[in-house]
C-alpha cells in the first residue's frame, strides 16, 4: 500500500488534554460488530465489563456490521468513556485496537484512489485546523509512512469501475486543485472559474456516465486545458468584477444556516460564538442588507490589513475540501463546487463576525496571532457543528437546485466572498 497526505496531516499529533475542545463530544459514534466483540473480550473479568455492557447499546435503527452498536453519552453530550483528563478511558486501559473506527481514525479522513490511499484531515479538530490554516506549506502533498494511515481498510473507495465519472475523477480533481492555486486572479474569481468549468463539463460528465469514447475524452481534456489558460482566467475575473449583485441574500443565507444549527447543537462553545457573531451583525432582528453592509466593510478593512493571511486561510480550506470530500459523492461536479463555496461563505461570515476580529479592526495594531486564533476557532467550530450535519447538507442540496439554476445561485455565494 502507498499512502500520501498533505503536509499538515503528516505533522499532526493529537494534543489530548491540551486541546481547547474534545472530539469526544457532540457526535454519535457507531461501533462495528468486530470491534465491539474485541472490546468485550478485552474487558471480560474487569470492572469495565459492566460499563461496556451498559454504555454501548445496539443501534436503534437496527443496523448491523459497521454500525452495529452506539457508544453512550453523558448528559453533557460527552462520550461516556471520556475521563477527567479528557482522555479515552478505554484506549488508556486496553489500547487503540478496541476503539471504534471513527474514534481511531479521527481527524484523519482516508480515501482510496485505486491502489493509493490518501489521508486528509477534518478541520473539526482544533489542532488539525491550526496546522492546515496557519502553515504556508500545509497543503503540499507528500508520501507518509503506512502506519500513519490508520485502518486503511475503512478508506472510502473512489476510483472503481469502468464508468467515466470515476475513471476520470482523479484527472478532474487535479485540474480543480491547480485552478484553486492560480494566484494571479483573486480567490473569488478562481471559485467562479471552478463553477464555470463544472457547468461546461456537466453536459457530458456526470454520475453514471458510461466509459468515454476517444472524442469525449478529448473534449474533457480540452475543457480542462481551457481553464488552465491565463486569458480565460483574466476574462472570467473581469466578468465577475462587472457583475453587480445585492449582498443581502448572501448574508441571509449565512445567517439562516447558523440559526438552524443553533437550534440543534448543545455545545456551549458553539452557542457562545454564534451568539457573539449574531450580536456583531446587529442581532437577530437585523435586516440582511444591513448585516451585509457591516460584513462588506469589515471584509474590505481586513483585506487591507491582513489580506494575504486571510487568503491563505480560505485557500487552504478550499484545497483541503477538495482532498477531503471527493466530488464523486455529489450529484454533479457543479453541486460539489456549490457545496465548497457555501461552506466557505458560512465560515467567512463567522470569521468576520468573530468578536476578536471585530476588535482587531478597531485596533489595527493587534498582533496577527489574535487573527490566527480567531480563524482557527471559526473554521473548527463550523467544521464540527455545521459542515457535516445532515440538516446542513439537505439545506445545501435544496438551495443548489439543478444545472443552470445551481450556477446562478453559486454566483450569489461567490460575490459574497
Amino acid at each position: 500500500m502507498t499512502a500520501s497526505a498533505p503536509r499538515y496531516m503528516a505533522r499532526f499529533r493529537c494534543i489530548a488534554e491540551a486541546c481547547e475542545d474534545t472530539c469526544c463530544a457532540g457526535l454519535t459514534v457507531p461501533i462495528s460488530e468486530s470491534r465491539w466483540g474485541l472490546l468485550r473480550q478485552k474487558v471480560a473479568g474487569t470492572p469495565d465489563a459492566a460499563r461496556v455492557a451498559e454504555l454501548i447499546t445496539p443501534n436503534p435503527d437496527g443496523a448491523t456490521g459497521q454500525q452495529a452498536g452506539i457508544l453512550g453519552k453523558r448528559a453533557d453530550g460527552h462520550c461516556a468513556f471520556l475521563d477527567e483528563a479528557k482522555l479515552c478511558s478505554l484506549q488508556r486501559r486496553y489500547g487503540e485496537a478496541v476503539l471504534p473506527d471513527g474514534c481511531s481514525v479521527f481527524p484523519r479522513v482516508l480515501t482510496r484512489w485505486g491502489a493509493r490511499v490518501e489521508m486528509a484531515g477534518s478541520l473539526a479538530c482544533p489542532e488539525t485546523a491550526r496546522l492546515c490554516l496557519l502553515s504556508e506549506d500545509a497543503l503540499v502533498r507528500e508520501p507518509v509512512p503506512e502506519e500513519q494511515a490508520l485502518r486503511p481498510q475503512v478508506a472510502r473507495q473512489v476510483a472503481a469501475g469502468d464508468d467515466a465519472w470515476t475513471a476520470h475523477a482523479d484527472t478532474v480533481r487535479e485540474a480543480m486543485l491547480r485552478l484553486l492555486n492560480r494566484r494571479e486572479v483573486p480567490f473569488a474569481a478562481r471559485l467562479y472559474a471552478l463553477g464555470r468549468m463544472a457547468l461546461d463539463l456537466g453536459d457530458f460528465y456526470f454520475p453514471g456516465t458510461t466509459a468515454f469514447a476517444s472524442t469525449e475524452t478529448a473534449r474533457l481534456a480540452s475543457i480542462l486545458r481551457e481553464y488552465e489558460s491565463t486569458d480565460t482566467l483574466a476574462s472570467l475575473h473581469a466578468q465577475l468584477q462587472a457583475l453587480e449583485l445585492p449582498g443581502g441574500p448572501w448574508a441571509g443565507i449565512c445567517g439562516a444556516v447558523l440559526r438552524s444549527r443553533e437550534a440543534a447543537v448543545s455545545s456551549p462553545r458553539f452557542l457562545s460564538l454564534m451568539s457573539a457573531v449574531r450580536a456583531s451583525y446587529g442581532g437577530a432582528d437585523t435586516h440582511p442588507d444591513r448585516a451585509w453592509e457591516l460584513h462588506a466593510a469589515r471584509r474590505s478593512a481586513l483585506a487591507s490589513l491582513h489580506g494575504a493571511r486571510v487568503h491563505q486561510y480560505f485557500l487552504h480550506h478550499a484545497l483541503n475540501h477538495v482532498l477531503r470530500h471527493p466530488f464523486t459523492e455529489a450529484e454533479s461536479l457543479l453541486n460539489a463546487v456549490f457545496l465548497l463555496v457555501l461552506r466557505a461563505s458560512v465560515v467567512r461570515w463567522v470569521l468576520l463576525g468573530h468578536p476578536a476580529v471585530v476588535a482587531l479592526l478597531e485596533a489595527p495594531g493587534t498582533p496577527v496571532a489574535a487573527l490566527d486564533a480567531a480563524a482557527v476557532e471559526a473554521f473548527q467550530v463550523v467544521a464540527k457543528h455545521v459542515e457535516q450535519a445532515p440538516s446542513f447538507l439537505d439545506f445545501a442540496r435544496g438551495l443548489a437546485g439543478e444545472g443552470p439554476e445551481t450556477f446562478a445561485r453559486l454566483l450569489i455565494l461567490v460575490k459574497g466572498l
